[in-house]
């Protein structure tokens, strides 16, 4: 490992991060577990960044690649008819709850996100974006001038005028003790606000928020803040973008669209990741008359090709044939609780937050109380020295984050709550 980590470190930015003080290549993966290249198997409870949503070699996705790769036709363009696209877009329309919905399909999240904001823009002839304080939507030049975090802010420069609400930031002294319904009161005040001071509403173009924010930790707001807020926006005929590429798909549990918690359906859907199950797909789902409305001509080149397709169709099924979303509500309902339990006992653990098979824990000084990267990074080391791989994240760098596959077991989540445990005590032994 140490070559090719030397030769990783000649050729790809610096600023490309690797987890572990001695950075590991995954060479094998069955279900939810992964191989290195060393043979050591680990438990995976990260899943490519919430991407492998079925675990690996399954043999549906598989197979739909290899009877599409079959025909001899890997790649066309969107200039011909693709059946797979046609097909997952109807799908994915008639999933979406939006009425008379159209979907047009990206490489990744980041240019979903870019979709979206270009047909919001185009739609209201405005160009001031109203987003949320610790949001993360991406790398490209418009994602990340409307990122509301600025660890993932590599540039200040934006094509937008960007407004950042509350919703996320309920541990901020000002809201400190509120209710849900009154910290959703507070917000909705501030909003109003900005549109009153800050922002003509007749300039911005759409709200875009992340129903549980994934880079941010995912922190989330009260359920019925967007209700709330679009409430407030559909009297100034502002849209409403969800940023779906973590939430979707069933993940939260409760609902197959993180949207769905706050009981609104929005104007458009941004979604990525899990739904090719690794293989590279991204898209827009929204009101026919805002896609149809972007002037001028359009294409992809590989955005919805035959292969990405023909994978995400066969996960989208097999989620549903095989009850995903209730899977996932099951395992939180013991993974989260469990994690909770864990944490009470340990001063270097702060909250537990999640929904579904996304979950997250904060990492603090056992002395200070105060957020700890570096606690948080020796929990990354902790897990995978006991065969469990998990993410961090967070505002400061402190945060645990988990989305396993949504194919996990029962035995595996156990197997990986205790996991979480034992390196919990140990590292909390460590930092007193």
């Amino acid at each position: 490992m140490a070559d090719l980590y030397a030769r990783h470190r000649a050729v790809i930015p610096s600023w490309v991060a690797l987890y572990y003080d001695q950075p590991i290549e995954l060479t094998g993966g069955k279900g939810c577990r992964v191989t290195d290249a060393n043979g050591h198997s680990y438990l995976d409870f990260f899943a490519g960044i919430l991407t492998n949503m079925l675990g690996y070699d399954v043999a549906e996705v598989r197979e739909a690649v290899e009877r599409q790769l079959a025909t001899g036709v890997v790649h066309t363009s969107t200039l011909y008819l693709i059946r797979n696209q046609v097909e997952l877009a109807e799908k994915i329309a008639r999933l979406s709850g939006i009425g008379d919905a159209k979907v047009f399909f990206t490489n990744s999240g980041t240019e979903a996100n870019e979709t979206a904001l270009l047909l919001a823009t185009a739609a209201r002839g405005a160009d001031q974006v109203l987003a949320m304080r610790n949001s993360y939507h991406g790398r490209s030049f418009g994602a990340v001038a409307i990122t509301g975090n600025a660890g993932w802010k590599p540039s200040s420069l934006s094509p937008f005028g960007v407004h950042y609400l509350h919703g996320a930031d309920r541990q901020l002294p000002a809201f400190a003790g509120l209710s849900d319904a009154d910290y959703i009161g507070a917000c909705v005040a501030d909003l109003k606000n900005v549109l009153a001071t800050a922002a003509h509403p007749a300039d911005v173009a759409a709200l875009i928020a992340e129903p549980v924010q994934g880079v941010g930790g995912f922190t989330m707001a009260p359920d019925g803040l967007f209700a709330a807020y679009k409430e407030v926006l559909d009297a100034h005929g502002i849209l409403f973008i969800s940023d779906e590429v973590q939430t979707g798909w069933g993940r939260t549990g409760d609902h197959f669209w993180g949207i769905g918690a706050h009981g609104v359906t929005p104007d458009a859907m941004t979604f990525a990741k899990g739904l090719g199950n690794g293989f590279a797909i991204g898209g827009v789902v929204a009101r026919g008359d805002l896609l149809d409305g972007i002037r001028g001509n359009g294409v992809s080149t590989f955005g919805g090709n035959p292969i990405s397709t023909a994978a995400a169709s066969a996960t989208i099924d097999y989620v549903l044939s095989h009850d995903l979303q209730g899977n996932a509500k099951r395992l939180g309902e013991i993974i989260i609780p469990g994690l909770q339990a864990a944490a009470e006992t340990s001063a270097a653990a702060g909250p537990v937050r999640g929904k579904g098979l996304m979950f997250a824990l904060d990492m603090v000084d056992p002395k200070t109380g105060q957020a700890s990267a570096p606690l948080a990074a020796r929990m990354l080391e902790a897990t995978r020295e006991r065969g469990l791989l998990i993410g961090k994240g967070g505002l400061y760098g402190n945060t645990l984050r988990m989305a396993p596959p949504l194919t996990l077991s029962e035995a595996e989540a156990r197997e990986g709550l205790a996991i979480l445990t034992d390196a919990l005590r140990a590292v909390s032994e460590e930092a007193k």
